[in-house]
């Protein structure tokens, strides 16, 4: 498996483990999903919120690389949060079909990166204004592992509300490539 096809695969289980996510999330009252529980970003609704913000920060960091600006265009409309906490909607059902296209921007980005660009290095300020430069495929690993750092928390906070998701492991979408 080149890098490439590594960031299709970890594209394609953000978006199946967001789906699954926000399927459990929607069995839930408005109140529970708001509830605080102690996470880093209090609630389901606020874990999910934030893992909206982060993705939107991070690709509108990326789009400001030249081989990815025209690929991450469609961002070009989105507001830039401030905060890690910025809340996006009041609502799961809209925040829902913000993740639903922000998961389908990122694996249509993933699919026509071209794979000569992420031995990059990019540049970028992060949420204080501190000037960072790191190779482009790392920090796009960044991003999924963010990911899945956080819906580990979504997870759990789930478990503890009584809502089992399933299995939420990658090996689920790793093709089997024993013969028949």
């Amino acid at each position: 498996m080149n890098s490439i096809e590594h960031l299709k695969l970890l594209a394609e289980y953000n978006q199946w483990m967001n789906q699954k996510l926000y399927t459990s999330a929607s069995q839930l009252s408005e109140e529970q999903l708001k509830a605080d529980q102690g996470a880093f970003f209090g609630s389901l609704f606020g874990t999910l919120n934030h893992l909206a913000v982060a993705d939107t920060i991070w690709l509108k960091r990326i789009a400001y690389h030249p081989a990815c600006a025209t690929l991450l265009s469609e961002l070009t409309n989105i507001p830039a949060p401030n905060r890690l906490d910025t809340l996006f909607y009041t609502d799961l059902r809209a925040l829902q079909e913000y993740r639903v296209w922000l998961d389908r921007l990122i694996i249509r980005f993933v699919d026509d990166l071209p794979v000569e660009v992420l031995n990059d290095e990019m540049s970028y300020a992060n949420m204080k204004g501190i000037q960072s430069t790191r190779n482009l495929y790392a920090l796009l690993t960044h991003v999924f592992n963010h990911q899945t750092h956080h819906r580990g928390q979504a997870t759990t906070l789930l478990y503890q509300m009584g809502i089992d998701p399933g299995s939420t492991d990658l090996l689920n979408l790793i093709p089997d490539t024993q013969p028949d």
